[in-house]
């Protein structure tokens, strides 16, 4: 069997940028994705399509195949009341490097990096942590199979079904819409939903507790 269309693919693989491995999923926990979903970079399942399981693949993204060129107009200053729940600065989720969920003007969840905290505002960058770089993927296809009729529907874990009430996917929203993932979880899993319409989630999830 080959890797084509509407059918489930589980690939081991090791991405480098820059000299350094940046993300990799091992044979025993392998990356899988309905191929031709849209679920992946379309270059990423360009270069497996037609692979057999067993076959290995090597081959390099430029950025503008990969996550995009580096844009500088995505370095926004935000002013530190921007981060205070309920009057209170949390300081703790402002380290550089640290990436938060937060909301856009027109009220969608973007992913935001801390660069610098100042006295009276926080510069954040709003390109994706790959944005500019040059992606090189090694690796192995481990399974391939015909995805069922519930897969093309709803996603491996559901991810095509539409939003609903309470826990869902994307990222907390606001005040009493709690939408934390799959996992039912946020930020570095310290966080969740306790039941519907209960967002306790904090600045790092965009949301008041």
């Amino acid at each position: 069997m080959k890797i084509q269309k509407d059918h489930v693919v589980a690939v081991s693989y090791e991405l480098e940028t820059g000299g350094a491995i940046a993300d990799k999923a091992g044979a025993d926990a392998p990356l899988e994705y309905i191929h031709g979903s849209g679920m992946l970079l379309p270059k990423f399942e360009a270069a497996l399509e037609g692979k057999a399981e067993g076959e290995t693949f090597d081959f390099t993204l430029r950025p503008e195949d990969g996550y995009g060129t580096f844009n500088p107009a995505y370095l926004v200053d935000l002013p530190l009341a921007a981060f205070q729940i309920d009057g209170k600065l949390h300081e703790e989720f402002l380290v550089p490097g640290r990436t938060l969920p937060m909301l856009d003007s027109q009220g969608q969840v973007v992913q935001g990096t801390v660069v610098s905290v100042d006295s009276d505002k926080v510069r954040m960058d709003f390109n994706h942590p790959m944005a500019g770089k040059t992606l090189h993927f090694t690796g192995r296809v481990e399974k391939i199979r015909p995805a069922t009729e519930k897969e093309l529907k709803e996603g491996l874990h559901g991810e095509f079904l539409p939003p609903q009430d309470g826990c869902c996917k994307g990222g907390c929203h606001k005040k009493g819409d709690c939408s934390c993932g799959e996992e039912g979880g946020c930020g570095d899993g310290d966080c969740g939903c306790k039941e519907d319409g209960d967002c306790r989630c904090g600045v790092e999830c965009g949301c008041e507790k």
